[in-house]
């Protein structure tokens, strides 16, 4: 594989982190000449932030900065980010502590003065690790096309995903339903060496048992009374490609016992036959279900766990990644009304803001109901708040502004230490630790009558000046 930026990636986006301001400019021009994308920041902390607002492809950190050092920004980007790779720039009297950051998993580390040759192809390595070898940007990212994400969560798995899928490793995908694991899978698929082969789905908890075992194995005319003519398995119409087990924690115990006979033996036996057929497949499982729990009540075989469970991926819910709720919301409108012929401008923005802040216990899926919801009913380009909240059906999370929400907190206190206190504006004062003046002036912003709170208090009570004498 050729190691020049041109091949490795014309235009990842690298995070260079240096308090040297002269150095920073330097490696900014080089590395931007040599066709990356390049973020220059002065500390950790601000490289921290910079994480927060875009995951970057690679980290490039001086040992010696300010405040944190680079060893302690690695530990956080560990943290935060498993796969994304940092390469350190030591000066001599560092290189002890880069030399144990490299065991603790840093990519790599030069020292200063770096050969700038060097840097460029550790760079193009340590990009081509976490990449499929292309020349087009494009074709890189055509893999996951389907999955709309700006989040740093969903970069993070997707870099993860496409290591993964360079290997031929069975793959677990965790997930609450909805969060898009078939989704991934085929993503995952695309990113291989199978692209070119079958991409099968099934999901074993929505056949019968009895059904489930022709379906992925296939049977000989004969076997059973309704087969009437031989047919194929899933595995064999798979062969070469990958092979989706969705809800793989509902499949019954007897089948698991034959599936991992499968997987050991890299053969089928349709039923009704006495031959094995070699399978090429690559298996990719997911599931809603807590599988050790399952494993604990004899539900799922442990050795068919440990089988399927080479690598786990793990799909954050869109309550997790909300950042992409207004991305995907957008999305799903643009394909939804070219689907059902409506000209749309997009939602309305308290409509979004309504979308952004729902709690989506049912996740993507949930989502794109709504939206397609909505785009079916609505009458005018925009989609309006009504359209957005008749469809969710549910109360939307309040956000308030902070001097709302003062407003609000300010009331409730108030009206709380009115009740304690039966009325009386002395003691609530003197439990707010006010004097009583200003206590008054507070009650009199909130127009909040005290009267009102003692017990033999009748409608039309007095107000405050009257319970000013009263509280005496």
């Amino acid at each position: 594989m050729s190691t020049s930026p041109s091949h490795a990636s014309p235009r990842a986006r690298l995070l260079v982190v240096d308090d040297d301001a002269d150095m920073l400019r330097l490696l900014a021009m080089r590395l931007g000449s040599a066709g990356y994308q390049v973020t220059s920041v002065g500390s950790a902390e601000a490289a921290l932030s910079q994480l927060d607002i875009e995951r970057p492809q690679l980290v490039l950190s001086d040992v010696r900065l300010p405040g944190k050092d680079g060893l302690a920004l690695f530990d956080e980007i560990r943290q935060r980010h498993p796969s994304l790779p940092v390469i350190l720039l030591t000066a001599h009297g560092t290189i002890p502590d880069a030399v144990e950051a490299t065991a603790r998993g840093v990519y790599t580390y030069l020292t200063k003065p770096y050969d700038a040759k060097e840097l460029l192809e550790k760079i193009a390595q340590a990009l081509a690790l976490g990449a499929p070898a292309s020349d087009n940007t494009r074709v890189d990212e055509a893999w996951r096309s389907e999955i709309v994400s700006r989040s740093n969560r969903m970069a993070d798995l997707l870099a993860e995903a496409r290591m993964v899928a360079q290997s031929d490793a069975s793959v677990l995908l965790r997930g609450d339903s909805g969060t898009g694991k078939e989704m991934l899978a085929r993503a995952i698929h695309k990113a291989s060496a199978r692209a070119g082969k079958p991409f099968i789905a099934v999901n074993c908890g929505a056949i019968p048992e009895a059904l489930l075992e022709s379906e992925l194995f296939g049977h000989m005319k004969g076997a059973f009374t309704d087969a009437v003519a031989n047919h194929k398995g899933l595995f064999q119409a798979a062969d070469g490609g990958t092979l989706l087990l969705d809800e793989i924690g509902d499949m019954p115990p007897a089948l698991q016992v034959k599936l991992l006979r499968v997987l050991q033996e890299r053969a089928v036996r349709p039923l009704g036959s006495s031959q094995s057929l070699p399978v090429d497949v690559r298996i990719i499982s997911a599931t809603h279900r807590d599988l050790e729990e399952a494993m604990a009540t004899a539900q799922f075989r442990e050795d068919l766990y440990y089988r399927l469970n080479v690598v786990t991926l793990t799909l954050p819910t869109l309550a997790e990644r909300r950042e992409d709720i207004a991305l995907l919301a957008n999305h799903f409108l643009a394909k939804l009304a070219a689907k059902y012929g409506k000209r749309s401008s997009g939602f309305a923005p308290e409509a979004l803001k309504a979308l952004t802040m729902s709690a989506w216990p049912g996740n993507v899926r949930q989502l794109y109901n709504v939206v397609e919801q909505v785009c079916a009913l609505s009458t005018t380009p925009l989609v309006s708040l009504a359209l957005v909240q008749r469809a969710l059906r549910t109360p939307s999370v309040e956000v308030l502004s902070f001097a709302d929400a003062k407003q609000r907190f300010e009331r409730e206190y108030l009206v709380g230490l009115l009740k304690m206190t039966d009325g009386n504006v002395a003691d609530a004062a003197r439990l707010a630790q006010r004097n009583r003046t200003e206590f008054y002036r507070l009650l009199q912003k909130h127009a909040l009558t005290p009267g009102l709170f003692k017990s033999d208090a009748t409608p039309g009570s007095s107000g405050i000046p009257g319970d000013a004498v009263a509280d005496e």
